[in-house]
């Protein structure tokens, strides 16, 4: 993933850095520091973090408590360590980065943009060098490339994604790179169709998907960018990023993302327990609780699972139990007229998901615990179609 250009614009929309970021209640700076601030974030604001540089550093000698300028400097750092040609000294760029996000964090800074940052420089390997390609000459092209990128010379950094590109057809990080400088050039139709290659090459990688969002964004298309970011998440429902950008998004929409989760209630301890369900609620969740049993204590996972030496929790186990329950459900509410039944809200979406045949991608992206995760590729590999579904019907809101 291209660290210094982690950041996105539906993040930044919100983020404070497109106008003044805010200012930490234990300082009160004076007007000239208040001046310089805004002026270093006019600058980024413009992707003009190189430019940047100097005035962060400046802030955030005169105030070490300003959470704001510390992610800011942190995210300009990894831009100039991109246009080094010393690595080492590009990964002491990198870990001194990291060092200021930590530092924000201890402030109270969660802001997406620090929160993306941490998740990928966490990622670094213990020398802090990225690597782009396994072929030398790639990696020599694609190195360049980024630090022209790191520059704004575009055009350098377009000729340079185009020799690695030439070199290894296939190299995703060079295609997405191409998509994202002319983007950055404002030519929104290159950059969809490199984009498109990128996501060709590697549909299981969100990133793509991801800035062709912020590029929609960016024309106004609500619509498409939301499509894309329902792709994005299929591609990778387990990081953070996707749901940070999504989640974006759904205040631009001036809405929010759905939380879609089943309340599986605990077995009553007391038989006077006041939130003791009713007799025909208890008979469903006891359905469900019948099956996992059966995985867990009456060899289910064996029987299904012969390879695997240990129990873990899984999309075939979870997803059955709630199978069993819904029907079970559904069988009741013909046969009684029982109020609570109707009215449980648990119940009702338990219902509307076995209706729409979603249980399961429900289960891999509300319930998707380390056991179950390892289920993901292999179900996604068939069933693309039913997790975007998901995602459209009960996750992300409709465009207001």
């Amino acid at each position: 993933m291209r660290l210094h250009n982690c950041r996105s614009l539906l993040l930044l929309l919100f983020l404070g850095l497109y106008s003044a970021p805010r200012v930490t209640a234990q300082t009160a700076p004076d007007a000239g520091y208040q001046a310089r601030r805004q002026q270093a974030a006019a600058l980024f604001s413009q992707g003009k973090r190189l430019e940047a540089l100097p005035l962060f550093e400046e802030l955030v000698q005169t105030n070490p408590k300003d959470d704001a300028m510390l992610v800011a400097l942190a995210a300009c750092l990894i831009d100039h360590a991109a246009t080094l040609t010393d690595q080492e000294a590009s990964a002491r760029e990198r870990f001194r980065a990291k060092d200021l996000l930590d530092r924000a964090w201890k402030l109270g800074n969660t802001s997406p943009l620090a929160l993306n940052l941490a998740q990928l420089l966490g990622q670094l390997s213990a020398s802090g060098a990225i690597k782009f390609s396994d072929n030398p000459a790639v990696e020599q092209a694609l190195r360049t490339g980024e630090a022209a990128f790191g520059r704004r010379d575009f055009d350098q950094a377009l000729q340079y994604y185009a020799k690695a590109l030439e070199l290894d057809p296939g190299n995703y990080s060079a295609a997405l790179f191409t998509g994202n400088t002319y983007d950055r050039k404002k030519d929104f139709a290159k950059a969809w169709e490199w984009y498109q290659r990128a996501m060709q090459i590697d549909p299981n990688v969100e990133t793509a998907y991801r800035y062709c969002a912020d590029m929609l964004a960016k024309e106004g298309d609500m619509g498409k960018a939301r499509a894309m970011l329902i792709h994005a998440a299929v591609a990778e429902p387990y990081n953070r990023i996707v749901w940070r950008e999504l989640n974006a998004w759904a205040i631009l929409n001036h809405s929010r993302i759905n939380e879609v989760y089943i309340g599986v209630p605990a077995v009553p301890k007391d038989s006077a327990d006041a939130h003791q369900p009713s007799a025909a609620v208890s008979i469903v969740w006891q359905t469900y609780r019948s099956v996992r049993d059966n995985w867990q204590q009456g060899g289910g996972f064996k029987k299904r699972f012969p390879e695997e030496k240990e129990y873990r929790h899984t999309l075939a186990e979870e997803s059955e139990a709630l199978t069993a329950a819904a029907k079970v459900f559904e069988k009741l509410q013909e046969d009684t007229k029982n109020a609570e039944l109707r009215g449980d809200p648990a119940l009702s979406l338990l219902l509307k998901l076995h209706n729409a045949g979603l249980i399961e991608p429900y289960v891999l992206f509300s319930l998707g615990d380390a056991g179950i995760a390892r289920d993901y590729s292999s179900y996604r590999a068939g069933n693309r179609n039913k997790l975007e579904g998901y995602m459209d019907e009960f996750v992300v809101p409709p465009v207001h």
